[in-house]
């Protein structure tokens, strides 16, 4: 099966916690594919930090599960600190890898959801998918990235950029 993830990082070096995490997916789950580089304003949350994500496809035979738990002890290796506050609010984080898609699966467990409830709304999620997996339908809807692109508001100036020329 092939997994669809996005991560991000607004805290610290951002490229360098990316190109941790990219690396670390590669060492576990072998060769992938991934998208440019996205910036955009926290979502769910107040910050001045801006996030870059970036995408990546890759192939498992894990169980969805395992894959999660294997993405879990990457993000927990390169920052241990938790992705929420005391009172269960986002906060700024070195890195926050999440599964966007996993085949055309629909997985709705406590622990994973797949895809991404999200997604739809999300541009930072979106603009990177259109790349990596142009032809990927939402298993629920049948969209594909570009065309949940086209349903969301327009940008403004604080939406996510291509951050591929700085």
């Amino acid at each position: 099966m092939y997994c669809i993830i996005n991560i991000g990082s607004n805290l610290g070096d951002r490229r360098l916690n990316l190109s941790r995490a990219m690396r670390a997916v590669g060492m576990e789950f072998g060769d992938f594919e991934m998208s440019h580089a996205v910036e955009s304003k926290p979502s769910g949350f107040d910050s001045t930090r801006r996030f870059l994500n970036v995408s990546m496809l890759f192939q498992s035979d894990l169980e969805p599960q395992q894959v999660l738990e294997k993405l879990q002890e990457i993000e927990n290796k390169i920052s241990p600190a938790p992705h929420r506050n005391p009172d269960g609010s986002y906060r700024d984080r070195i890195i926050d890898i999440d599964i966007v898609a996993i085949d055309d699966m629909v997985i709705d467990t406590p622990t994973l959801k797949v895809p991404h409830p999200r997604l739809a709304e999300r541009r930072f999620f979106l603009e990177p998918l259109k790349e990596i997996a142009p032809q990927w339908k939402h298993p629920a809807s049948g969209l594909t990235a570009r065309q949940m692109l086209a349903m969301l508001p327009p940008e403004t100036e604080d939406e996510p950029e291509d951050t591929t020329q700085k």
